[in-house]
């Protein structure tokens, strides 16, 4: 018996479909991490990129040449991340993570960004 649909948006799956390999790669990563936190989120098409949703809560994953990017999240409610690695943190809500800091980031410090992210 197969499970349900990952991404049951339709242009969310055509977006993830589309990804390079390296890319894909980040994008199940950070999502794996969001899903393990929250569970109960769901996935969205929102301003052109996949958008996770948790309650009124929402973070917009874009994948890029350079690696992965979140939007619309506050920088004060980074959970210690923007403190960990503030030139990684745009100051408009981006925060801009490219593959090779990826690479050296554990899951952990992300999985307190998401935590926080999505906070009540």
């Amino acid at each position: 018996m197969s499970g349900p649909e990952p991404f049951p948006d339709e242009a969310v799956r055509g977006y993830v479909d589309a990804l390079t390999p390296d890319g894909r790669a980040l994008f199940d990563r950070f999502s794996a991490l969001v899903l393990a936190e929250h569970p109960e989120a769901t996935m969205t098409w929102a301003y052109a990129m996949p958008t996770f949703v948790v309650g009124e809560r929402r973070l917009h994953v874009g994948v890029w040449k350079h690696g992965l990017s979140l939007y619309g999240w506050d920088a004060d409610r980074s959970g210690g991340f923007c403190d960990r690695y503030p030139t990684l943190c745009g100051d408009r809500g981006t925060l801009k993570l490219p593959h090779r800091e990826m690479a050296r980031i554990p899951d952990e410090h992300l999985r307190d960004l998401v935590r926080a992210t999505f906070a009540a």
